[in-house]
């Protein structure tokens, strides 16, 4: 047997002969050349049972049965690899579709078990499907056959339905608490390992790095955080002719799965599942997905609060602060003119004065040089919010001499950089840990007061005090409302976190930008990794020359006070 599932209408190469049955026979099966359906099942769990439950011995004792007893037309059903907790199975469903056509007259199967694990799904087409379409069911090793309803083994067939649910219960309860063990342990639960890796040939459940690969998923986080969109690294992929996942495991070692119609045609889907990925930093990720129950296979994402993370468990691809950033700006939208174009600047943007996002656009010439930033607010509604119109090419132009400046003097002062900043960040740490755990204090006493309302209220639903509709209502609003609160107390006590962590934010942030000292024109990445926002101010033209400041925001810094900081160092 293969670890896929396999399903398949099977015709017998010697059919059974046509005997001619008793007259009782032939009103109950109908035309001779209605067809029996011999159904044969397998999962994976069943496997383990031994030969005894195999296809093969399904399929053998089947179809002896079938000739003793004189069945014509015999035809196989089978659905190799399948749970029995389902019947959205190939091989059932091509059985059902004969019935439902009036095709067939007998249906046998080695045992109930076999037709599913489902009582109450098992017990409706044993009892109302297949009798409706005129279909007797025969299960041999339980001794059931629907053309005897009297008979005591078919009263006790509803008890084994029950014991054959239980069993896939008990089986799906030990396979839950074996993975949940497995992956409290920081053992990786998924068996399809992540494009740029490789399992260890010594330790399957090690990853390895796929340096091929891996470098193609460089490229696409790199390609991200100069602000290309999932849509543009697709298109740039297939023009580069790099063969897609799949195509490329299927190329580097034998699989099952069939090439893909085109081996370059990469989709937006793939690349936004790529970028997602946080494994790429080195971590495995445990719990992403969860079910409902045995019966529902749906797979759902787990919050992120709930899944299991255990960092440097394999070698990592990416860094942690690029993925984070990626991440970031994956929530931005990047807006395009309409010639098509977007800025490296596109989610950056906001005006001083508003907080709103400045939109990108573009002249009506099509001169790209002209294009430019307007708030977003300001569009709207001109009375709210005045014009912080600027130009791209001169945005451009402030942030690179602002870069430089910060780059060169880090370089030429770093020890004074560090303390200046150390002291405005710790005092602004400060003040804000201050405002967050006040908040953080409120949330949890009403969540408290919450508890105890919702006991109230149970108390006096409970001796007629209060009513069943007014309860619902009460109730519902209350769970609402602590929901709410514990979502907010969760985002609070990660912003103190990181107010807590941002003295390493200093070290991180000197680091790249000693990567950047002299640089002379401003690129995506670079921009990317340096600056985290860009506020713009309304341009001042009370001396009669058009004046505009801008105020950087750098990733894990803030604004910092460069004006100061120059003073200082001339001091």
């Amino acid at each position: 047997m293969t670890n896929a599932p396999v399903s398949a209408i099977i015709r017998t190469t010697n059919p059974v002969p046509t005997v001619a049955p008793l007259k009782e026979e032939t009103e109950m099966l109908g035309a001779a050349n209605k067809i029996t359906a011999l159904y044969c099942r397998l999962s994976q769990e069943d496997e383990r049972a031994g030969e005894s439950l195999s296809i093969e011995n399904q399929r053998t004792i089947l179809l002896q049965y079938a000739k003793e007893h004189h069945f014509p037309n015999p035809v196989f059903f089978v659905d190799d690899g399948v749970s029995g907790v389902t019947y959205d199975r190939p091989g059932f469903q091509a059985m059902l579709a004969e019935i439902e056509a009036g095709n067939v007259a007998v249906a046998i199967t080695k045992d109930l078990s076999r037709l599913g694990r489902n009582s109450a799904l098992t017990g409706l087409y044993t009892n109302f499907t297949f009798p409706q379409h005129g279909v007797r069911f025969i299960a041999i090793n339980d001794n059931y056959d629907t053309i005897d309803p009297n008979s005591i083994n078919n009263d006790f067939a509803g008890i084994k339905n029950w014991f054959n649910e239980f069993y896939a219960r008990d089986t799906s309860r030990k396979i839950r608490a074996v993975q949940k063990a497995k992956g409290e342990r920081g053992m990786p639960l998924t068996v399809n390992v992540p494009y740029g890796y490789v399992k260890d040939p010594e330790n399957p459940a090690r990853w390895l790095v796929d340096a091929e690969a891996a470098q193609v998923v460089k490229c696409i986080f790199q390609m991200c955080m100069e602000g290309r969109g999932p849509q543009q690294i697709a298109k740039q992929l297939r023009a580069d002719k790099v063969l897609t996942p799949t195509a490329y495991k299927n190329q580097r070692r034998s699989t099952p799965n069939p090439d893909p119609d085109n081996l370059y045609g990469w989709r937006s889907s793939c690349i936004i599942k790529i970028l997602e990925r946080r494994e790429y930093t080195g971590c495995t990720v445990n719990f992403k997905t969860y079910t409902n129950s045995i019966w529902d296979k749906k797979q759902r994402n787990n919050p992120v609060e709930k899944q299991a993370v255990f960092p440097g468990t394999h070698e990592r691809i990416i860094e942690n602060d690029v993925f984070e950033k990626v991440q970031v700006i994956r929530q931005q939208r990047h807006r395009m003119t309409r010639t098509g174009r977007s800025s490296i600047f596109s989610g950056l943007v906001y005006c001083a004065d508003c907080g709103s996002r400045m939109y990108y656009g573009s002249s009506n010439h099509g001169d790209f040089s002209q294009n430019f930033f307007d708030c977003s607010l300001h569009k709207k509604d001109s009375e709210k919010c005045g014009g912080h119109f600027i130009r791209v090419k001169i945005l451009e132009c402030m942030v690179l001499k602002h870069i430089q400046l910060v780059t060169n003097y880090i370089l030429r002062y770093e020890a004074h950089f560090r303390t200046v900043m150390e002291q405005q960040m710790k005092l602004e740490s400060t003040e804000k840990i201050q405002t967050i755990s006040k908040k953080l204090k409120r949330d949890e006493k009403r969540i408290s007061e919450l508890k105890r309302l919702f006991i109230k209220i149970y108390e006096d639903n409970a001796s007629g005090r209060l009513s069943d509709e007014r309860f619902d209502m009460m109730s519902q609003s209350y769970e609402m409302e602590q929901k709410q609160l514990e979502t907010e107390v969760m985002t609070l006590r990660q912003e103190i976190e990181v107010q807590e962590r941002q003295s390493g934010n200093i070290e991180k942030f000197i680091q790249t930008a000693q990567k950047h000292v002299g640089i002379e024109t401003l690129d995506p990445y670079t921009l990317r990794e340096l600056v985290q926002a860009i506020y713009v101010e309304a341009p001042d033209k009370s001396s009669g020359k058009r004046r505009q400041h801008i105020h950087i925001k750098y990733d894990g810094m803030g604004f910092i006070p460069l004006d100061e900081l120059t003073n200082a160092g001339k001091a």
